[in-house]
C-alpha cells in the first residue's frame, strides 16, 4: 500500500492505470461506500421497476382521462360554448373522445361489444359488474356513442366528484351523483342511466372469482319501477384478469367502511381480451316487488357472468383469448 502511495504520488509513469484507479477508490473510500450500500440500492432499483410494472398503465389512463378534462376546457374556451353540457352541441367533442377511447380498447384490448340490440329505443337501466377500475365501462361508453350517437348517463360514486379537474369531463359525459330525482328525470327524458350496485366495494373488494356484492342496494330496482322502465343486465368478460386489486386486508377494509374512500390501488393492465356483454332486458312488471326485482336483476348478471367467464378467473386464458378467433361469441 506505501509503494502504491509513494508511486502514484511520486510520477512514476510506470504504474499502471488500473493500479491507480484502485488507489483512488480506495484513498476516497468508494469502494467501501459501495459495498455498505449496493445492495440496498439494487433493491430500490428493484422496488421502483415493480412499481413501474404494476402501476404504469393504471396511471396512464388516469393521465389520459384529466388529458382528455383540458382538451374540453381548450374547446370551449376557444368555441365560447356555453350550452348546457348534455346538448347536442358537444357531440363533436364526445366522438372524439370516444373515438380515441374505442381506438385505446380496440389496441389494448382488442375490445368486443356484444348484445346491443338488447338495448331499448327509450330509457332504461343498465345494471353491470363493477370491476377494480371501470375503464371497460369507459369503452362500452365510447363505442355505444359512435355506433348508435347515444348517450347513457352514469350514476357514479361521491367520491368520484371530490376528485379535482375533472367537473367538465364528467358533465360532458353524463357522470351524475345519482339521486332517485336525477335519475327518475335522466330516464323521463328517454335516456339510458347505468349503475353497478356493488360500486366502489365491489370494485376493491371483489376478485377473479367474480363475486357480486350489492349489500341491500336496491334504489335501482325501486327507480325502476317507479319510472316503469326495464333494467338491461351488463358485464365485461375478463375485467379481472385486465386490473386487479390487492388481497383483501382487514385494516383497508375497515377504512374503506369508515370513510369510503378507496386508498387501495388498482394495478395491473395487462392487455387480456375484453368482450362487453349486454344481456337480455328485464322488462317492467307492476305486479313485482322491489326486493324481487333485485333478486331478478341479480341472477341475470350472474349468469352473464357464468355463462362468459372462467372462474376463477385466469390471466393466461384471458391474454391467449386475444388470438382466439374461432371463440365461439353469442
Amino acid at each position: 500500500m506505501i509503494g502504491r502511495k509513494g508511486s502514484c504520488t511520486s510520477g512514476q509513469m510506470l504504474m499502471t492505470d488500473l493500479n491507480c484507479l484502485a488507489y483512488a477508490l480506495e484513498e476516497w473510500m468508494v469502494v467501501e461506500y459501495l459495498k455498505k450500500y449496493f445492495f440496498h440500492v439494487v433493491i430500490a432499483a428493484l422496488t421502483i421497476s415493480a412499481i413501474l410494472v404494476f402501476f404504469i398503465v393504471p396511471l396512464t389512463i388516469l393521465f389520459f382521462i384529466y388529458l382528455t378534462n383540458i382538451l374540453l376546457l381548450i374547446y370551449r374556451k376557444n368555441g365560447e360554448v356555453k350550452a348546457d353540457p348534455l346538448s347536442d352541441v358537444w357531440d363533436g367533442a364526445r366522438k372524439t373522445i370516444a373515438s380515441f377511447w374505442d381506438i385505446y380498447a380496440r389496441i389494448w384490448h382488442g375490445y368486443e361489444l356484444h348484445g346491443v340490440e338488447n338495448l331499448p329505443e327509450g330509457p332504461g337501466i343498465l345494471v353491470y359488474y363493477h370491476g377494480a377500475i371501470p375503464i371497460d365501462y369507459l369503452y362500452f361508453l365510447s363505442r355505444l356513442f359512435l355506433w348508435k350517437k347515444r348517450l347513457c348517463l352514469s350514476v357514479a360514486d361521491h367520491f368520484v366528484f371530490r376528485l379535482p379537474g375533472l367537473k367538465l369531463l364528467l358533465e360532458v359525459t353524463g357522470v351524475m351523483p345519482g339521486t332517485r330525482e336525477e335519475c327518475l328525470i335522466a330516464l323521463k327524458n328517454g335516456h339510458l342511466v347505468s349503475i353497478s350496485p356493488g360500486g366502489v366495494r365491489e370494485a376493491l373488494f371483489s376478485d377473479e372469482s367474480y363475486q357480486l356484492m350489492w349489500g341491500n342496494r336496491k334504489g335501482f330496482a325501486q327507480v325502476a319501477l317507479d319510472a316503469k322502465v326495464p333494467i338491461i343486465p351488463m358485464y365485461t368478460q375478463n375485467v379481472r384478469e385486465g386490473y386487479r386489486m390487492f388481497k383483501e386486508r382487514r385494516f383497508f377494509r375497515q377504512l374503506y367502511e369508515s370513510t369510503r374512500l378507496p386508498f387501495t390501488p388498482p394495478y395491473g393492465g395487462l392487455p387480456v381480451k375484453f368482450r362487453t356483454y349486454i344481456g337480455e332486458p328485464i322488462p317492467y312488471d307492476p305486479d313485482i316487488t322491489t326486493e324481487e326485482l333485485v333478486e331478478k336483476t341479480k341472477t341475470a348478471v350472474q349468469a352473464l357472468i357464468s355463462k362468459h367467464q372462467t372462474i376463477p378467473g385466469s390471466i393466461w386464458k384471458a391474454l391467449l383469448e386475444r388470438f382466439d378467433k374461432h371463440r365461439k361469441r353469442d
